[in-house]
């Protein structure tokens, strides 16, 4: 069954310029990932939890490097030109890993719940591009290998909030969705003031400079050509002090 958004994602995915700019961003999105889950692991009281944690960073930095590895290939495939238009991260948002949380803060209950929403939404989106992939296939393959991975991370997250937090973790999920959707209204909002940003200046470049440019181009067709002289008293005073 295909995503109702599987045209935008085959949008998305279709100009090898953006495509390749996707895959560096979600390599540096994995990666800072990684480096959280180590922060992670050497917050947390749970020695379960650190090995967990630490295999999890393993796996992050793995999906970076193919992540990087792949978009450096298809950049390189691509003639000196300009950039794609405009970054759609909203649309294809990709891992957003622990999204800037301050790890060191957050309860090993409240990292779980937050990191297997993630994974769970990873898994999805992932699945979802490699549906549109089909004229990639090295890209897909990508895609293929991370997304059994994020099942994994997926999985164990769920279990470990319960064996964590068993009478809590229906509360700290939705917490962790909260937090979610208030970070994608912030990426949202983002995009959107930069449409109307672009928006307004494009407007004010054809509606409030020509006016200005017109009486400038009025004003320099009164100015007379050439020197112009100065009078003998101005010239002379010029001379006599500094300004």
């Amino acid at each position: 069954m295909q995503s109702p958004l599987s045209s935008v994602h085959r949008w998305v995915w279709r100009d090898a310029r953006r495509r390749a700019n996707n895959l560096l961003r979600f390599a540096e999105v994995e990666a800072d990932g990684g480096r959280d889950l180590v922060r992670a692991a050497e917050q947390t009281q749970d020695p379960l939890l650190r090995r967990l944690f630490l295999l999890h960073a393993l796996d992050e930095q793995r999906h970076a490097d193919l992540f990087r590895k792949r978009g450096l290939a298809v950049m390189a495939t691509l003639p000196a030109g300009p950039e794609a238009d405009g970054r759609a991260d909203w649309l294809a948002p990709g891992e957003r890993g622990l999204d800037d949380l301050r790890v060191e803060r957050e309860r090993d209950g409240a990292l779980l719940a937050f990191l297997h929403l993630s994974e769970k939404a990873a898994a999805r989106d992932f699945t979802n591009y490699i549906a549109v992939l089909d004229g990639d296939p090295p890209t897909r393959e990508v895609f293929e290998k991370v997304v059994h991975d994020e099942a994994f991370h997926m999985n164990y997250t769920h279990a470990q909030l319960l064996r964590v937090a068993p009478k809590d973790h229906g509360r700290l999920l939705w917490m962790a969705r909260l937090r979610r959707l208030w970070s994608l209204y912030l990426r949202f909002a983002g995009a959107l003031a930069a449409v109307i940003g672009t928006v307004v200046l494009t407007l004010q470049y054809f509606i409030l400079l020509p006016p200005f440019a017109l009486a400038a181009r009025r004003a320099q067709a009164k100015e007379p050509e050439g020197w112009t002289p100065i009078s003998p008293e101005r010239n002379g005073a010029a001379l006599k002090r500094q300004y």
